[in-house]
């Protein structure tokens, strides 16, 4: 298994690092001379990798970004299967680890117990006779993470960002976004097909002959597409104004009788008297199918949905039809092995108690000093950008630049670790201790409701590669995973480092100046510090982004969204801008003198093509662009790059290349 991860991330390395004139460097290799820089940078630089590539058969693609977490789970698997053997200290986190992750790997027990764990609450449909009866049931079902017709949160009032409200979402679907519910081309109909097919299974699963089993799922599809047709699709979702609908609780009453808010929050445990209805129409929808749909009906949908919120957790056969669906949406081959599903698993039961002995074992305080660096220069960076905008007034910029110096900087791991001695944990009792810590982690976020926004909160794990800008916290985060290579090396010189984690650096504080981001202020709250022409021409040159990202082709005739895309895209094209100008602030970026052939600007560049090198299966790609607010990979190297006056100069960019853009019509927003 080690050998597993070593020979992964070495595959996402540039290459062995080289030694002259006593200086050591990272080499490049791998770039494809046949390829045209100009035409598909990408490809120039990763076409070789990406002929050769595997992707694990237990995974939907390989490479960087998001599927570095396939070697991440592997480290942690190793950590858990340590734990797991060990004789730990009662009430230790190792305790908690070691015997969460056994009792997810003693699959005899978890077999022999088939859905028997479950029955209680199937039971409890079976009593469900009114709409309120069953709004409790929906209602104490999120405790323990099964949400089926309600979806609760807590978190920051977007117009007062210092204190936590109780915040509703549309849900009630079990396929990915509703537009699968209505698309009618071959791939949607085939997942639709497969979906009804894992609804029969289950319900044959568990005691109904076929026909019955075909029935309920046809019938609880039904329900499902009817609740769909209220969503709000992706692009809509983006619009942060019209998904923040904060109401007195009266007001719900009177609007959503049918509902029963009153006892809806009695069954959340939530003493409240306003709730952000996040989106209304779902609610309004909702409001109106609870009297239009046989109580009967109703329960047949709820057993559906329970079975599948808790199908990986009961036996071999749950898990197999689970697949079978996830297989087409997404392109997996075969399941992924049980140890690297329980490392999923505790990553998201006890994440921070992972990240604990994660950070130890991987992580330094030099890489966390190092990465702080970089996060500080590239602040100065973007300060200097900002005061040398043609399109943007002087008011306007010291709003932003005060913006931009008062956002918070997370790195490697929280000031504080959460306590997990709430949760319950026995290690041959794994769908109870899934359970118990999914109610943790529901009381967790209740307690927050009308109390002050804890700012040292993270919203992800230590051992996750990602990023991301807090908008409501103004805050940007980078956890310890995210800090190695291919992004970040220590040992790296900075033309790779400034385009590897320098650009995911410059996109997270891009992203506080994205089409969503700009409209929250340097405290988090959704208010306008723009003046009403720097603000249309902001406007202007996203859709010019919109634009241009609507012509990317990626299969066939699938195109990426630049609409739903916006956010990422503005991201990358800042992000990538903002890294060269920080990196041109190093002695190697006032330097020309090259290093294995290429100079500083071309190394920046193929860092730039490296930190994006992924190789997906074509269904997953569909999943992607449906889903993903991100563009694919190739797209995020070409797109901003072929933007960039230092990329036409460091690769001899010239008019006849495909990647070639008048200087007139490149984009440049920050």
């Amino acid at each position: 298994m080690k050998k597993i991860v070593i020979l992964f991330l070495a595959s996402l390395s540039l290459a062995a690092c080289h030694q002259v004139a006593d200086k050591k460097y990272i080499a490049i290799q791998g770039i494809d001379s046949t390829k045209n820089p100009g035409d598909n940078f990408f490809l120039y630089i990763n076409n070789k990798w990406n002929d050769t590539a595997q992707i694990p058969p237990s995974q939907s693609g390989v490479g960087a970004y998001m599927f570095m977490n396939y070697p991440q789970r592997l480290r942690l698997q190793g950590i858990l299967d340590s734990v797991s053997k060990a004789t730990n200290a009662t009430g230790s986190i190792e305790q908690q680890l070691g015997d969460f992750y056994a009792s997810g790997m003693d699959t005899a027990t978890i077999n022999k117990r088939g859905y028997d764990p479950l029955k209680p609450m199937l039971i409890a449909i079976d009593s469900i006779h009114d709409v309120a009866s069953l709004m409790r049931f929906v209602a104490k079902g999120l405790e323990v993470n099964n949400g089926s017709l309600l979806a609760f949160g807590v978190g920051p009032d977007n117009k007062n960002s210092s204190l936590n409200i109780a915040h509703i979402y549309q849900t009630g679907i079990g396929m990915p976004d509703r537009d699968y519910y209505f698309k009618t081309d071959s791939s949607t109909v085939a997942i639709q097909a497969a979906y009804k097919k894992y609804l029969t299974n289950l319900f044959t699963l568990t005691g109904a002959d076929t026909a019955t089993a075909q029935k309920n799922a046809t019938l609880v599809y039904g329900i499902e597409k009817q609740m769909a047709a209220s969503h709000k699709t992706n692009i809509e979702l983006r619009d942060v104004n019209a998904n923040y609908n904060k109401m007195p609780v009266t007001l719900l009453l009177k609007r959503q009788p049918n509902i029963g808010w009153l006892n809806v929050l009695n069954g959340l445990g939530v003493k409240t008297d306003s709730i952000d209805v996040a989106q209304t129409a779902y609610y309004d929808q909702l409001n109106t199918l609870l009297t239009t749909i046989p109580i009967p009906d109703w329960e047949v949908y709820l057993k559906a949905n329970t079975l599948t919120a808790y199908a990986h957790q009961l036996s071999k056969p749950f898990g197999d039809a689970a697949f079978e669906y996830t297989k087409v949406v997404q392109g997996q081959a075969v399941q992924k092995a049980r140890g690297e599903l329980m490392a999923d698993a505790v990553d998201q039961s006890l994440g921070e108690a992972l990240g604990q002995l994660y950070v130890k074992k991987y992580f330094t305080e030099d890489a966390r000093k190092r990465a702080l660096e970089l996060v500080n220069n590239l602040q100065k960076a973007f300060a200097v950008r900002i005061d040398h905008l043609d399109w943007m007034s002087d008011s306007t910029k010291q709003k932003a630049k005060e913006k931009l110096f008062a956002i918070t900087k997370k790195i490697g791991y929280p000031a504080k670790w959460r306590d997990y001695k709430q949760v319950h944990i026995k290690s041959n009792t794994y769908f109870e201790n899934v359970v118990s810590a999914a109610s943790n982690n529901y009381q967790h976020q209740l307690q927050k409701l009308g109390k002050a926004v804890d700012r040292s909160e993270w919203f992800t794990t230590p051992s996750t590669v990602t990023a991301y800008y807090n908008p409501a916290a103004n805050e940007i985060v980078f956890p310890a995973a995210i800090l190695q290579s291919p992004y970040f090396n220590d040992a790296a010189d900075d033309a790779l480092n400034y385009g590897g984690i320098g650009m995911v650096i410059g996109h997270e504080m891009t992203h506080a100046f994205d089409d969503q981001g700009a409209q929250f202020d340097k405290n988090g709250n959704v208010t306008n510090w723009w003046t009403k022409d720097d603000y249309a021409r902001f406007k202007a040159k996203t859709q010019q982004v919109v634009n241009l990202y609507n012509t990317f082709t990626v299969l066939d005739t699938v195109h990426v969204k630049g609409a739903l895309t916006l956010g990422e895209n503005t991201a990358d094209i800042g992000g990538v801008s903002i890294a060269y100008d920080a990196f041109k602030m190093t002695p190697q970026g006032h330097d020309s003198t090259k290093i294995d052939g290429f100079t500083p600007d071309q190394r920046f560049c193929i860092s730039i093509a490296h930190i994006w090198r992924v190789k997906m299966k074509d269904a997953y790609l569909r999943y992607w662009i449906n889903n993903n607010p991100h563009s694919p990979p190739m797209w995020r190297v070409n797109g901003p790059l072929m933007n960039m006056p230092y990329f036409f100069k460091a690769f001899n960019i010239q008019p006849g290349d495909k990647m070639y853009v008048a200087e007139k019509d490149r984009i440049k927003i920050w």
